[in-house]
């Protein structure tokens, strides 16, 4: 079986569709056709669903992709960086959420050219299922995902825990007394404008629901789709703002912001580790995996 026939074959399934995996490929839409039609002839079954927008995989053709994607994405590697583990060619493509890859994920992984392992690294940044997209596509080695990951095309392993807090800065602290906030007469703190990084006010609804049982019912004053801008704005005093811990600790500690509540048990958020099955026999992919679950048993 012609090896560029199932490359083809394996990047139209990440992609889902011929036209993504064309440009993928660098080919015409035509001519991936065609190689998708002439796999279909020799092994004599179909391999895709055509549909409006894309193309589905067929049973036969989920199991084959998941048969072979692993040793194709091997040898594809073998091919770009030569057969030395220790190539310092290699390069690592690291896809995540803006604020955790940039203060935490890409860190670490730049702390391992201090321990003598040289290497590339090309990140970039989206949403979770942005991320995992690009992930299945081919266009990224390593995901980072708040996401869970289903079927067996993708694999996670749980990174860490992330502990949401309820801030303001001490002026707005003030209104709320010793007793801070709590789930009953709730007009206080509602009362107050809320900064977030999007319309919906995904990280305090979560927050509501999660300690209060119920639903904000103020609109975002302030909506800037970054997290360190949000602690700016509350820093600045334009509202209250739910941040990650790690993000405004220092904050905390110089009394820029006070934590506005501290429940029993916190809102969490779990990050995962994922990469395309079997591409964890790849070295470069293996060791930032690795140092990346190392960095995070001292994250808090």
């Amino acid at each position: 079986m012609d090896l560029a026939l199932l490359r083809t074959f394996v990047t139209v399934h990440r992609a889902g569709s011929f036209t993504r995996a064309a440009a993928l490929l660098g080919l015409s839409q035509p001519a991936v056709t065609s190689q998708i039609r002439t796999l279909e002839r020799q092994l004599g079954r179909p391999l895709f669903l055509r549909q409006a927008r894309g193309v589905t995989p067929t049973t036969i053709g989920d199991e084959l992709a998941h048969k072979a994607a692993p040793h194709l994405d091997a040898l594809v590697e073998i091919t770009e960086t030569g057969l030395d583990e220790d190539s310092s060619s290699r390069t690592l493509h690291l896809a995540g959420p803006l604020e955790f890859t940039s203060e935490r994920a890409v860190p670490a992984l730049t702390a391992l050219t201090r321990n003598g392992w040289s290497f590339a690294l090309r990140a970039s940044f989206g949403t979770a299922e942005e991320t995992l997209e690009g992930l299945a596509a081919g266009w990224h080695d390593l995901a980072i995902s708040t996401i869970r990951p289903r079927g067996a095309l993708l694999s996670a392993t749980p990174l860490c825990d992330e502990e949401h807090v309820l801030i303001a800065a001490p002026r707005w602290a003030e209104r709320f007394g010793a007793d801070g906030v709590h789930p009953a007469g709730m007009s206080a703190p509602e009362q107050i404008p809320v900064i977030e990084v999007h319309e919906s006010l995904p990280l305090v609804s979560r927050y509501w629901a999660s300690v209060f049982d119920s639903r904000p019912v103020t609109a975002g004053a302030v909506v800037v789709p970054d997290l360190r801008a949000v602690l700016a704005c509350t820093v600045a005093g334009a509202g209250m703002a739910v941040l990650p811990r790690y993000l405004c600790t220092a904050a905390l500690e110089r009394g820029e912001v006070t934590a506005l509540h501290e429940p029993a048990v916190p809102p969490l958020r779990t990050y995962f580790l994922v990469v395309r099955s079997g591409t964890l026999a790849l070295p470069h992919v293996a060791r930032a995996h690795e140092a990346l679950q190392q960095a995070a048993a001292d994250w808090s």
